[in-house]
């Protein structure tokens, strides 16, 4: 475990003289808020590193050394955010093997399947709910950390290869620069969507208010106490607490009976802010976008568009909806500009659009 400033320059060498180079990451979003990056693991030629970034060292001579180099990963979405959002680092390039096997037409595209399927290797997967943040780590987590990147290279040798042979190495690039941009500098939340939990639309504005209060003082706690939201109280409970205060219920027998009394006096204190807001400061409840009605013009041609997606995916032996999804379809035959903007070159090539 490379852990101190010596150990990492002493490092830094070897991977800036390595001839490739695969990450992965693994975060704590069960046991901490908000989440965090809790061990790096790195491979190159001949050796595998686990970097912990908890032990408060300077990284950023790392990430530079990084930064230009294609970095091999495996569904490299969420190591993508997480590295941005904690380490402002953004790779110039990456190859996934995720995107990699799914263009190539695998069913079963985890890492472990891939690597069972083209090395014969039989990966254990044991730790992956383990507390990330812990140390030392044991044995076991240790190796399940190294085997997520040990056999990375010569998958991507595998999967490139095969690629190249198909003629869709260019189509796995472009999916790969995509998958940088979409998940790297991300919009700010909507403050006034970012509350909205699932199932929220349905109360009237007066539980909405209390809703927002509650979900601002969970929010709150959540990171005072280094907790995960759910922990501090449930979606349905802060649903359940919203609906019936702000019908003049009683709603103190809902909450939890082993809750600390200042924590108690600290929810009914929220609640009663929101109770007691004025109606034309409630929120309102967000309308859903109107469906717009196909003609008969565009439904022929999301059938012409749907006709044609099927029949290269079956040719290419791939899922359609790698193509495009019926959502897409749909928008590009009602000509919308976000259906086109989201394309590919290789996608809208097969589509003729």
């Amino acid at each position: 475990m490379i852990d101190d400033a010596k150990q990492l320059a002493d490092f830094l060498e070897p991977l800036r003289q390595a001839e490739w180079l695969a990450i992965d990451t693994e975060a704590d979003s069960l046991h901490s808020y908000p989440e965090k990056l809790c061990l790096l693991q790195v491979a190159i030629p001949g050796r595998v590193e686990l970097v912990d970034p908890l032990c408060g060292m300077d990284l950023d001579a790392l990430w530079g050394v990084m930064a230009e180099r294609e970095l091999m990963m495996h569904g490299a979405d969420y190591d993508l955010r997480l590295l941005q959002s904690g380490h402002d680092f953004v790779p110039a390039r990456i190859f996934d093997t995720m995107l990699a096997g799914r263009l190539l037409g695998r069913d079963r595209f985890g890492l472990a399947d891939l690597v069972q399927h083209y090395l014969g290797v039989t990966l254990e997967k044991g730790s992956q709910k383990a507390n990330w943040a812990k140390r030392p780590l044991t044995l076991q987590m240790a190796e399940y950390a190294r085997n997520d990147v040990l056999y990375l290279h010569d998958l991507v040798m595998c999967l490139r290869a095969e690629l190249q042979e198909k003629g869709r190495g260019g189509w796995h690039a472009q999916e790969c620069a995509q998958l940088i941009k979409d998940n790297t500098n991300l919009p700010a939340p909507d403050p006034d969507r970012v509350w909205r939990i699932k199932r929220s639309n349905r109360l009237l504005p007066a539980a909405l208010a209390v809703l927002r209060e509650l979900w601002h003082w969970r929010e709150q706690e959540a990171r005072r106490r280094c907790r995960p939201p759910f922990f501090v109280l449930s979606h349905d409970l802060i649903l359940s607490l919203a609906d019936k205060a702000s019908s003049g219920d009683d709603y103190d027998r809902l909450l939890p009976r082993r809750i600390p009394d200042r924590r108690r006096q600290a929810i009914r204190k929220v609640i009663d802010r929101g109770v007691s807001m004025p109606p034309v400061d409630h929120p309102q409840p967000i309308k859903p976008p109107r469906r717009r009605n196909m003609s008969a013009q565009q439904k022929n041609q999301f059938e012409e568009l749907q006709k044609r997606r099927d029949n290269h995916a079956g040719e290419l032996g791939i899922d359609p909806t790698i193509i495009a999804s019926r959502a897409t379809l749909m928008g590009l035959a009602q000509e919308t500009e976000e259906s086109l903007a989201g394309l590919q070159g290789w996608q809208r090539e097969l589509l003729a659009v």
